[in-house]
C-alpha cells in the first residue's frame, strides 16, 4: 500500500469519525434514555394466568391476572388486572378481590392489590381501598390506606384496617360511619 493510500484511508476514517460524532452530538441536548419494563427483566411472562393456592390440600385462593411477570430470585410475581378469590379453611369461597395491579409472593402466599382495590364477599358486602394486603400465615387482610366498607345497614370509613378474609371481624383505624359495631385497635 502506498503512502498516499494510507493517507487517504486515514483521512476517510477521520471524516467518518467526525461525522458520526457530530451526528451524535446534534439534537436537543438531552440525554439518551431507555425505558426498562417489567417484561424486560422478568424471568417468565404469562398472559391470562390462573394460579391455585392450596394449604394442606385445601384450596385457599385462586389468583387470576391478565399479565403476570415472574421473578425467580425474590420469588414473586407482579400482576396486572388482578382478581383473587379467597376460600376458608374448608375450601368454601369467602370473597373476591380485584385490583389494577398486585404482587404475589409465591414462597409465602402473601398478596397485595394496588389501585382501585375492591373486595366483595359472597353475601354482598364490599370493601374498597387503594391498597390491600393478604398475609397467608396470619390469615388476615390489612390496609394502611383509607377504606370504605359497605354492608346492608352499615357504612364504615376509616384510615386503615385489619380483618379476616371473610370480613366478619374488621378492626378499623379512626372509624366513622353508620350501623353496626365498631372495633378500635388496642392503643
Amino acid at each position: 500500500m502506498s503512502s498516499n493510500s494510507v493517507t487517504r484511508s486515514c483521512v476517510l476514517l477521520a471524516t467518518v469519525v467526525v461525522a458520526v460524532g457530530a451526528a451524535w452530538g446534534c439534537g436537543d441536548g438531552g440525554q439518551a434514555t431507555a425505558t426498562i419494563t417489567a417484561a424486560d427483566t422478568a424471568d417468565q411472562v404469562l398472559f391470562d394466568m390462573t394460579h391455585y393456592v392450596t394449604v394442606e390440600g385445601i384450596q385457599r385462593a385462586r389468583v387470576k391476572a391478565e399479565t403476570a411477570y415472574f421473578y425467580s430470585l425474590p420469588q414473586l410475581a407482579e400482576l396486572s388486572h388482578v382478581a383473587i378469590t379467597f376460600y376458608d379453611t374448608h375450601g368454601a369461597e369467602t370473597s373476591t378481590m380485584s385490583a389494577r395491579e398486585g404482587t404475589y409472593h409465591w414462597r409465602t402466599g402473601d398478596m397485595e392489590g394496588r389501585g382501585n382495590v375492591v373486595v366483595v364477599t359472597t353475601d354482598g358486602r364490599t370493601l374498597t381501598s387503594e391498597v390491600m394486603r393478604y398475609s397467608q400465615t396470619r390469615n388476615e387482610v390489612t390496609s394502611d390506606k383509607p377504606f370504605v366498607f359497605e354492608a346492608p345497614g352499615r357504612h364504615i370509613e376509616g384510615e386503615g384496617f385489619t380483618s379476616d378474609p371473610s370480613f366478619r371481624n374488621v378492626v378499623a383505624i379512626r372509624p366513622r360511619g353508620t350501623g353496626g359495631q365498631f372495633t378500635l385497635p388496642n392503643q
